[in-house]
C-alpha cells in the first residue's frame, strides 16, 4: 500500500481529443435517412415536344437558311439570294402574296447557330404575316446523316 498511502494526490489532466463516437453515430443516422428517402423522390417530368408531319403539307415552300456566322439566305422558286434580317419580312410577304395556293416557309439552321438567331428569324416571319412557318430538321437514323 505504499503507492496509495504516500499522500500524493494524482493530478487530473484534461483530454484534448475529440470524441468521434457521436459524430460517427450522427453520420450513420443521416446515411440511413438518405438511403431510405432517395428512392421515394420522383424525378421531374419534362414534356418534350415531338417531331411530326403536318396533316396537310404546303404546296409551295420557301426556305430561310442560317449559316454558322448568322448570315441569312432566302431560297424560293429555285433561286437563292443572301438577305439580312430587316429584308426578310418584306421578302417573305412578297413571296407569299405571289403564291396562289397555301404556302409555307421553312427555317434551316447550322448546328452552331445560337437559338436566339433562329427565334429572331421566326419572329420576323410571323410579324410579316407568314401563317405557316416550320423548322427543317435532319433526322439522324442509325448514327448516319
Amino acid at each position: 500500500m505504499t503507492g496509495f498511502a504516500s499522500g500524493r494526490k494524482r493530478e487530473r489532466r484534461t483530454v484534448n481529443e475529440i470524441n468521434m463516437i457521436p459524430l460517427i453515430d450522427l453520420m450513420l443516422v443521416l446515411l440511413i435517412i438518405f438511403m431510405v428517402t432517395a428512392p421515394m423522390l420522383t424525378p421531374g417530368v419534362i414534356d418534350v415536344p415531338t417531331v411530326g408531319k403536318g396533316s396537310q403539307q404546303p404546296i409551295a415552300v420557301a426556305n430561310v437558311s442560317i449559316d454558322k456566322n448568322g448570315g441569312l439566305e432566302w431560297t424560293a422558286n429555285g433561286q437563292s439570294q443572301s438577305i439580312d434580317l430587316a429584308e426578310l419580312g418584306e421578302q417573305a410577304r412578297d413571296w407569299q402574296a405571289s403564291q396562289q395556293a397555301e404556302s409555307g416557309v421553312g427555317i434551316s439552321a447550322d448546328k452552331q447557330v445560337q437559338y436566339e438567331e433562329v427565334v429572331k428569324v421566326f419572329d420576323a416571319l410571323k410579324q410579316a404575316g407568314v401563317e405557316r412557318v416550320g423548322l427543317n430538321v435532319n433526322v439522324n437514323q442509325g448514327g448516319q446523316r
